[in-house]
């Protein structure tokens, strides 16, 4: 008896469970929702998160705060979404950081450790020069590259950063070695037009004004295919390299969040990121709006991963955990 007993008992806390999972489900969201962004307050991550937020927000009905949790490449917001409640009133806006700074070993666990709703954009990581540079085109630079090994220096956000990786597959794949210079997000540009560093590689979004100005000038992207918002620059692969890593933001949450949770902040994340004033965002910096649901979000991480791991250890930057 006492064994029907006990059985019975189980059997009505896992309906209690799934009763209140339900009940805390249904009304999702009545609250508002921090979206944490891994960078600081400006930036092309800022921008586009800030407008992606608003643009939720009309959405779910409930604001989506954006806060600013910048420092160790990413991962002080990705350790604070692991943390956080399983209820999706924390999002995060990842973006290729969820794997350089794991890989980099500035959190103690892989891009797998949180839920990832899926992906808003993806844009290019192009090499950029002054535009007054002797460099008309991308193979003037390899042609001196090859002849002046670890003698130019290329600018980044920072060691381990997407644009860093970025760097590092370009030059392995045109067999040249540089100095490779970790100037922050703002230092990036500005050392390029001081003549402090001969080139950098940055997302799109953080070039796109300076060339449109005048100030510099884009050589090639690695990517698959060239940009719409610079079409008349070629692809490495066009050049005849193969260098491709492309920079990607979208959306992570807690592990364990309720799956119908992550179905409305899909719902809502794909609605925005289609909306007029997210694709007049798009347009004007270049980025490509393609979101991708959990599933093909999944497999994508998973492939990118590799990509940076194996670049990571090419160059000793890999900590395993």
């Amino acid at each position: 008896m006492s064994t029907l007993k006990k059985m019975l008992s189980h059997a009505m806390a896992y309906m209690y469970l799934i009763v209140f999972a339900a009940t805390a489900t249904a009304g999702f969201p009545d609250r508002p929702i921090e979206f944490i962004i891994p960078f600081g307050a400006g930036g092309g991550a800022d921008i586009e998160g800030r407008l992606l937020a608003k643009e939720m927000s009309s959405i779910l009905g409930v604001p989506l705060t954006p806060i600013n949790k910048p420092g160790a490449g990413g991962a002080i917001t990705y350790t604070y979404i692991v943390n956080s409640k399983p209820n999706g009133y924390t999002i995060g806006w990842n973006s290729t950081s969820v794997l350089t700074t794991t890989n980099l070993g500035n959190t103690d666990f892989d891009y797998d450790a949180m839920d990832h709703i899926g992906r808003v954009e993806y844009q290019p990581q192009p090499f950029v020069v002054k535009a007054d540079s002797s460099w008309k085109s991308f193979n003037d630079f390899v042609n001196d590259c090859r002849k002046n090994p670890d003698t130019y220096k290329i600018a980044n956000s920072g060691t381990g950063s997407s644009t860093h990786t970025a760097a590092i597959a370009i030059m392995n794949a045109i067999n040249c070695k540089v100095i490779h210079l970790p100037k922050g997000i703002k230092g990036r540009n500005a050392s390029v037009l001081s003549g402090e560093a001969d080139a950098m590689v940055a997302p799109l979004t953080g070039a796109i004004r300076l060339s449109k100005a005048g100030k510099l000038r884009i050589l090639a992207v690695p990517s698959s295919k060239r940009n719409a918002v610079i079409p008349d620059v070629p692809t490495m692969g066009e050049l005849g390299y193969n260098a491709d890593l492309d920079l990607f933001r979208g959306l992570s949450v807690a592990p364990g969040t309720p799956q119908s949770i992550k179905d409305k902040l899909f719902e809502a994340m794909s609605s925005a990121a289609n909306s007029k004033a997210f694709k007049g965002l798009a347009k004007k910096k270049g980025f490509t709006i393609d979101p991708m649901g959990p599933a093909a979000f999944t497999t994508f991480l998973s492939s990118e991963d590799k990509k940076v791991k194996n670049i990571f250890k090419g160059a000793n930057l890999y900590k395993s955990k």
